[in-house]
């Protein structure tokens, strides 16, 4: 055969398998593979931007790849170790609170002395009304914009910090590394540190704060980790240390990495249904070729030509939408995301790619290695093709790889045992449900469809348990999706306090609440504020306890406690109850970090004095709430005689801004933070991670759209042949038709309604153990899912009705 003759060939087979596609009921292939395709390829280049997000926000809120903190100075031998390494770079910042006099006003406030370096990363931006500038240099002031306003002044005036006086350099535009802490934080100034000793703040006794930012390599940076043994009053911090936004961004990978496993699994189990239901129509096509001598060797290009054409489309069409859905995603991430972009490369496509063909080996594999092996008597007489042992094997293709991927994934594995227990459960739980039907009196069409239903348990158990778990799955996302969301809205409610009051003196607590009552200001009650160490549990010094989980830092640094005579309704106690005398509330995550329990002696040192007390409960803190909340709460005979400030924290509207000015004035001494731009930027941050996850989560429900439309359909279609026998014993087409919408319809609502227990139950679990958050009942689920199913099935029916009913004439 010559070449020509060859080419042709091949055009003919290719124009035949472009035909096949398109009339055997293979698109279905096409737009599962595609699915599978985009939404790897997106999810794997959001989840390296991402990953630029969260490790560039971490270290840009630190300043620095490794922060030093300590209350006492840097330590010499530090200092060595760091000069050791000459590709390690650093900076110092000392910080600490001091009154700032202009001629007008006087104020409390936090100066940070900086050298030259700072910051290491993250932006510093200083403006004095012509230039901009990144550094602060010996001589200069620069305020916080609050302060020019509390002070009364403008750049050029002249400020008092201690001994020194500055002449004012300009504003802070932009701070680094700024996190929220209202008994730490108060209007900031900073100072070159080459200006420290001249301000004569820093005395025996002064409350100051230490802090040495490095940059360099991670095997460098922990060698200087390594050099010195902390005392109770250091700490190392570096980009994984607890963070809200951190916990927000890791939560959302999580969901995108959930969403997108279960849209790759709904795919492949769509490709496998439209596979073997292609298999089973066209035995007797490829029974015809055999008896007509196509050869094996022939049948293998002929079906190898329809997947690689397949795989083409799903290729192309999937990289695209790819493409597409991670510029749809990031779209309200870019005010978050590092710029420029750094380049995802080849990767998503490559992974996207094995991915998929991991995925199609099997699913397409198994059937149409069976399909070729039909013997060419099924042209006469249908029988069951035995498929060999081996072929089996391919399920291996993809399980493999994914075992070496995620063996020590707990999640993983724990979701997709789950998925294989549920499908069980929920096929046993439909057909006793259906059993259950029987015995009630129901119609005749009804009692038809039950007992075809009850006729054939086994395979219509897998009918409901692959349609239910579809269902399930389906709304698994949604749901993780709802969820989540709620959870996120609650880190600034709407209601939350935007302003705290804070270094309120004892003598000025009773007028500044009424000031603020006068003012009809929604308001927090008040609390006292003394600062002090855990000292020592159940009489052994907190220093030598063993019974500390790791990365604990309760023990290692000052914390501010407060007393009151009865626990706000937002301290909900999870065990114990709180005493009136003597006693201590702990929050539960400091309780299990330190092992602590109900009836433990805590000793405290507090202003040098030693108090002690028993802990009564343990409470659950809400920290996002923003309200005031502390680690330990005592009874007010423990600490009451000891000096202490107060702090309140309330909510401004916009039209109230003027009540803050006032305050000040009225109020110098109190320290106002003032949080509403902050909260506004979080609120912006919840709206753009939102959208992404609703975003997402829809994909997925189109996904799970398909599927229960394909299981639907290929069930219908495998019924033409039943149907034409019931046409041929007399049925009318009316009576076919309220069989099939009894039995399908039985079978949707069934289905429905065992795939909201089985997503209530998942979801619960999900969020407890993916999540760590807790769960909660949907009430709309049980209502929603089986109206889904029936929505599809009325749309499945009305599709394929008259072609199951078309070739029968007569008999109406």
């Amino acid at each position: 055969m010559d070449n020509q003759a060859v080419f042709s060939l091949n055009r003919r087979l290719f124009k035949w398998s472009l035909e096949e596609i398109r009339h055997g009921q293979l698109w279905p292939i096409s737009i599962a593979l595609t699915l599978i395709i985009a939404c790897v390829f997106a999810l794997s280049a959001l989840a390296e931007r991402m990953e630029q997000v969260i490790v560039k926000q971490g270290k840009d809120a630190l300043t620095a790849d490794l922060v030093y903190s300590s209350s006492n100075p840097v330590p010499p031998m530090l200092l060595d170790t760091i000069q050791a390494k000459p590709s390690v770079t650093e900076s110092e910042l000392t910080r600490f609170s001091t009154m700032a006099f202009s001629e007008e006003q006087m104020q409390l406030v936090t100066v940070k002395a900086v050298d030259s370096n700072y910051p290491l990363r993250g932006d510093l931006r200083l403006d004095d009304g012509k230039t901009t500038f990144s550094k602060v240099e010996s001589g200069q002031l620069w305020l916080d914009e609050r302060v020019f306003s509390l002070l009364e002044v403008s750049s050029g005036d002249t400020v008092t910090l201690g001994d020194a006086d500055f002449v004012i350099s300009g504003k802070i535009v932009q701070e680094p590394g700024l996190s929220f802490n209202p008994f730490q934080q108060m209007p900031t100034v900073y100072i070159h540190d080459s200006d420290i000793e001249k301000t004569g703040a820093l005395r025996l006794g002064s409350r100051v704060r230490f802090n040495l930012y490095l940059l360099g390599d991670d095997k460098d940076l922990e060698v200087i980790k390594n050099s010195v043994t902390l005392t109770p009053s250091d700490r190392w911090r570096d980009q994984d240390s607890s963070s809200r936004n951190n916990e927000m961004f890791s939560r959302t990978t999580q969901y995108l990495s959930l969403t997108v496993a279960i849209v790759i699994i709904m795919a492949a189990t769509t490709l496998v249904l439209t596979c073997q239901n292609y298999v089973a129509g066209r035995r007797k096509t490829v029974a015809m070729l055999k008896s007509l001598g196509a050869s094996k060797a022939w049948l293998r290009r002929w079906l190898f030509t329809q997947i690689v054409i397949l795989f083409a489309i799903g290729a192309v069409f999937g990289i695209f939408s790819g493409y597409l859905l991670e510029i749809f995603l990031r779209i309200p991430l870019t005010d978050l995301l590092p710029s420029p972009l750094p380049s995802y490369g080849l990767t998503p496509i490559f992974i996207s790619f094995v991915t998929c063909i991991l995925i199609g080996i099997p699913a397409l594999g198994i059937p149409l290695l069976g399909l070729i092996n039909t013997s060419a008597v099924n042209v006469m007489q249908v029988s069951q093709n035995k498929t060999s042992w081996h072929t089996y094997l391919l399920v291996l293709v993809p399980i493999l790889p994914m075992i070496i991927a995620y063996q020590s994934n707990t999640l993983v594995w724990i979701v997709l045992g789950g998925i294989v227990l549920l499908f069980v459960l929920l096929g046993v739980i439909s057909i006793a449900i259906v059993k259950v039907i029987n015995k009630l009196p129901i119609s005749a069409s009804m009692k038809l469809a039950v007992s075809r239903i009850n006729r054939s348990s086994i395979a219509s158990a897998l009918q409901f348990g692959a349609l239910g778990l579809s269902l399930m799955l389906l709304a698994v996302i949604w749901l993780v999706r709802t969820d989540l969301l709620q959870d996120w809205q609650q880190t600034i409610p709407d209601n939350a306090p935007n302003v705290f009051s804070i270094n309120i003196a004892p003598y000025e607590i009773e007028g500044y609440l009424e000031t603020l009552d006068g003012k009809s200001i929604e308001r927090s009650i008040a609390y006292p504020i003394i600062r002090g160490r855990v000292d020592g549990i159940n009489g052994v010094e907190a220093k030598n306890y063993q019974k500390v989980k790791e990365g604990a830092e309760s023990l290692s640094r000052e914390l501010n406690f407060t007393w009151v005579e009865a626990l706000a309704d937002a301290n909900s106690i999870i065990e114990g109850e709180w005493t009136s005398t003597a006693g201590v509330s702990v929050e539960s995550e400091v309780a299990a970090d330190l092992n602590l329990k109900i009836g433990d002696e805590l000793s405290f040192t507090i202003n040098s004095q030693k108090v002690n007390a028993t802990v009564n409960s343990i409470r659950n803190v809400e920290w996002r709430e923003m309200k005031p909340n502390f680690y330990f709460i005592f009874t007010p005979d423990v600490l009451e005689s000891l000096p202490a400030t107060w702090m309140v924290s309330f909510r401004i509207e916009e039209n109230q801004s003027p009540i803050l000015k006032s305050l000040s004035r009225e109020f110098p001494t109190v320290s106002l933070l003032d949080i509403r731009v902050m909260g506004n930027k979080i609120r912006g941050l919840l709206t753009q991670l939102v959208w992404s996850v609703t975003v997402l989560a829809s994909l997925g429900v189109v996904a799970g759209l398909l599927l229960i439309f394909t299981l639907l359909r290929l069930s219908l279609s495998q019924r033409q042949d039943e149907i034409r026998l019931y046409r041929t014993l007399g049925a009318s087409k009316k009576r076919v038709t309220n069989t099939l919408w009894s039995e399908y319809g039985l079978m949707a609502v069934t289905a429905g309604l065992v795939a909201s227990l089985g997503a209530e139950a998942s979801v619960a679990s999900i969020m407890r153990f993916g999540f760590e958050l807790d769960g909660q009942l949907h009430p709309t689920l049980w209502v929603a899912l089986p109206l889904i199913s029936f929505t599809v099935l009325a749309m499945v029916i009305n599709s394929l009705i008259k072609k199951l009913l078309k070739p029968i004439k007569g008999n109406e």
